[in-house]
């Protein structure tokens, strides 16, 4: 298996946007799918650096993907999904509507917003053009490995979620902006005051779920460490990375250590830790009766980050 990072969920500004990106060029991933998942109206802060990192991305070796918009609804929406086409690369389509601006056998990716539930779908995506597509991170195991198979009988590569907080769902309503009294179209872009996304707990104080401008996340970060023999046991190409504010670069590199068999689960457990002392690990949508389950003896331990 390989490693992709799928696109910045998240409102950066256009500065630590650039420099992530760039940071990327020396991490030991195979991909990156670059642009905006979330919300058209952060697009405008750091379209201008997309080429730049591009070039710096192509340069170190890396695959690159053009990301669309996960629910397209605005007609300069529509005009900026069409305009993905013409940026000579691949789009990663995250919402079928973009089909519709890709020609006719034109190779292309599928994220994991779009529902990839069954053979038939892989069939058709790939008649379609679909080469790679990342599954939904709400399959079991077995959904996962029947997948995999129907995938590599049609020439499609199947990735997986490896890493990160999992995203649930997308709203028209912008979560943030309500929480601070304002309309959508007046949000002042109240999401960037929360680089990994606002922590939502229940009345009773339970950690519960992430919301993210319009986008609604899990409260734990997936983690596939105990399942990296069983996923590639059942054929999945590549693990997916989600990008987050705090060691990041360590991640992509423990995630290429555990691959290459030269680190094992509970200590990249441990060194999890050591990143995000309040990260909450899950596994459950692959093993377990629920999403938020985790597999591992013991979650990681509560350690300050260590830079």
């Amino acid at each position: 298996m390989d490693l992709t990072v799928g696109p910045l969920q998240f409102f950066w500004s256009a500065d630590r946007w650039s420099a992530f990106h760039a940071g990327l060029a020396s991490a030991p991933v195979d991909r990156v799918v670059l642009g905006e998942l979330v919300c058209s109206k952060r697009l405008p802060f750091f379209q201008d650096r997309i080429p730049e990192a591009i070039a710096t991305l192509v340069a170190a070796g890396k695959e690159v993907a053009l990301t669309s918009l996960a629910l397209v609804t605005l007609k300069r929406e529509r005009k900026a999904t069409a305009d993905l086409a013409a940026m000579g690369l691949a789009v990663e389509v995250n919402d079928l509507t973009a089909l519709a601006h890709l020609p006719e056998g034109t190779p292309f990716w599928v994220g994991p917003m779009v529902n990839v539930y069954n053979e038939g779908t892989i069939a058709w995506l790939a008649r379609r053009g679909a080469t790679r597509i990342c599954l939904p991170p709400e399959l079991p195991l077995e959904s996962v490995a029947q997948l995999a198979r129907a995938g590599a009988e049609h020439g499609v590569a199947i990735e997986v979620w490896g890493h990160g907080r999992l995203p649930l769902a997308i709203s028209g309503r912008c979560y943030h902006a309500r929480m601070h009294g304002r309309t959508k179209d007046n949000c002042q872009f109240a999401c960037e005051d929360d680089p990994d996304g606002l922590d939502v707990k229940t009345l009773d104080g339970q950690r519960f779920l992430a919301m993210n401008g319009v986008q609604t996340l899990s409260d734990s970060h997936a983690c596939a460490a105990h399942q990296v023999e069983a996923l590639a046991e059942a054929g999945v190409d590549a693990l997916r990375l989600s990008p987050q504010s705090r060691g990041f670069d360590r991640i992509c590199r423990m995630y290429r250590q555990r691959l290459d068999g030269d680190l094992c689960p509970d200590r990249m457990v441990e060194e999890l830790g050591r990143i995000d002392a309040g990260m909450q690990l899950s596994d459950g949508f692959l093993t377990g009766q629920r999403g938020a389950d985790w597999s591992g003896a013991r979650q990681p331990d509560a350690r300050p980050l260590d830079a």
